[in-house]
């Protein structure tokens, strides 16, 4: 079960799909997540990345982020995801886009301060999957970062991450069990 863990719709629980057809976040990460960046949240503008139906995204709403843009490619989810944000009267402050994140993001208005991405580690076939690199050039190539801000990959430890260019930089690494939490900025 998914809940809100803090801020106006702290508590609240979220519609998800079973879990072997999508991978939430973890609580403890999601927790640990947000209090790493509880500053920079308020005020911000959100950009979720696979998002499934909407755990992080939502929870930077609530916690007062301006606004959050919800990226992802699987209708059940999305759909999932709309219902999220009308039960907890975000939809105003939301944009959702049904897309695989490693495609263009040309029609996706930034640029953003918190670029939050959890990409499944493994396809169908339980292969190993490596898509942060390739998100991450798409995020470069269409400028959706905004100076100051801040990228969260969420990735398997065994996943490396490249990153585009010079100007951006590894900042933080949290490890959670198998799962990593990568924090990337500007290289200054």
């Amino acid at each position: 079960m998914l809940k809100v863990i803090a801020g106006e719709a702290r508590g609240r629980v979220l519609q998800t799909l079973p879990a072997k057809h999508v991978r939430p976040i973890m609580a403890r990460i999601k927790k640990s997540l947000f209090d790493i960046i509880r500053l920079r949240v308020p005020d911000s503008r959100f950009l979720d990345l696979y998002c499934g139906t909407g755990p992080v995204g939502t929870e930077a709403l609530s916690r007062g982020a301006r606004s959050a843009t919800f990226i992802e490619r699987d209708p059940q989810c999305v759909r999932l995801l709309r219902e999220n944000l009308e039960t907890l009267k975000f939809s105003e402050r939301a944009s959702i886009h049904m897309l695989d994140a490693t495609d263009t993001h040309s029609m996706i208005t930034g640029p953003f301060d918190l670029i939050f991405m959890g990409p499944p580690y493994k396809d169908d076939e339980k292969k190993p999957l490596a898509l942060v690199g390739p998100t991450l050039a798409n995020i470069h190539r269409h400028h959706l970062f905004a100076p100051g801000g801040l990228i969260i990959a969420q990735h398997h430890k065994k996943e490396l991450i490249e990153l585009p260019g010079e100007t951006w930089a590894v900042k933080r690494q949290e490890t959670y069990g198998d799962s990593v939490l990568t924090f990337i900025g500007e290289s200054v």
